[in-house]
Formats: structure tokens, sequence, C-alpha cells
């Protein structure tokens, strides 16, 4: 399968979270701020790449994430409301590439680059021996 045919430039979603304690650096690390964790961060920018392409996909393709290129820029407490954002910006046959932010507000949080690769679920889980 070739995500040419099916993925277009420019397809985009978002996605809203107000940030819960257990989304914090000080929930995983003793003595941290209780703000919001760059992994999360990227957790959330990661997702709403998936979300921006999941409908053009056929059954039994998914994509996971091959790439991360993120800059952490600016901390959010919990409670804020993080809205974080992906777009294509480049196709390849199995691979799909994006651009992701975060905001609180108007403030940018975070920014970078994503990059999700095309699989076919089956046999992806008979090469590793998954059921």
């Amino acid at each position: 399968m070739d995500a040419r045919d099916f993925i277009k430039i420019g397809m985009s979603a978002e996605r809203l979270l107000v940030v819960p304690p257990d989304r914090t650096v000080g929930h995983f690390v003793p003595d941290m701020p209780m703000v919001y964790a760059t992994p999360m961060m990227i957790l959330e920018m990661e997702m709403a790449s998936g979300d921006a392409i999941r409908e053009a996909l056929q059954p039994g393709w998914v994509t996971v994430g091959t790439e991360v290129d993120i800059r952490h820029l600016a901390a959010a407490l919990v409670g804020a409301t993080v809205r974080t954002t992906a777009r294509v910006i480049a196709v390849e046959r199995r691979v799909i590439r994006f651009e992701v932010e975060a905001f609180e507000g108007a403030r940018k949080l975070g920014e970078g680059r994503h990059a999700r690769a095309l699989i076919n679920v089956a046999n992806f889980n008979r090469r590793l021996g998954a059921t």
C-alpha cells in the first residue's frame, strides 16, 4: 500500500487536554514541578497526528510513530487547557510527516516535526510473533 494514494498534504487534526496531575513531570520525578511533562506533550502530538489521517486508512492498517523532533518552549500548570495540532506536510510511500504544535491559549508550548509509518497490523503482529 502506498500512502501517497490516500494521504494528502494539509490533512490535520487537533486535540484538547486539560492537564491532569498524572501528566506532569512532578508525577513521574519526585521533587520536580507539577507542570505538563514533555513526554506527555509529545504523546498528544503523536495522537493528533494519528487522528489527522485515521479516517483515510483502510481497515487493517494503522500508523506507528517513528520520529520526533520536538521543542518544549513553555510550561503549563495542572488544569491548563492545552490544544495540540498536527498537519501533514509530506507523504512518502510508507511514511507520513507532520508539523505539530501545542498551545495554551495563544501561548505556544511546543513545536516540531513527527513522522509515522504505515503498517498492516496483521503482518506486523505476525512478524513480531504477537497475537
